[in-house]
């Protein structure tokens, strides 16, 4: 769920600083190679161009920060859950059933 958060964060993140930075790669270098034409047809505002480099920016930088806490969380074991599992048998012996934790001796 943590690396949910951290990936939602850094990809608004990274939105937002693409829209002053467009430049910004790995986004302004997608977006020439596909040959995609500069239009400033506003999309919530913003010229559709920058948004499209802010959120390739921000899904390839996203992506690659929850990779690293992923790996870094595996590695030092932080967000494993501990389980305690107990079990109980009840055995049956003859016609009577004896409880668990109770010894029978045999005749």
């Amino acid at each position: 769920m943590i690396g949910a958060i951290i990936f939602v964060v850094v990809f608004l993140g990274t939105l937002l600083v693409s829209f002053g930075m467009p430049w910004l790669p790995p986004g302004y270098m997608i977006f020439d190679i596909l040959n995609i034409p500069v239009v400033d047809y506003p999309v919530l505002g913003i010229p559709a161009w920058l948004l499209i480099i802010g959120i390739v920016n921000g899904v390839v930088y996203g992506f690659i920060i929850w990779l690293i806490y992923t790996v870094i969380a595996a590695a030092t074991g932080r967000g494993k859950k501990s389980q305690q599992i107990s079990q109980t048998v009840n055995v049956k012996i003859g016609d009577s059933q004896v409880p668990s934790g109770t010894f029978e001796p045999r005749p």
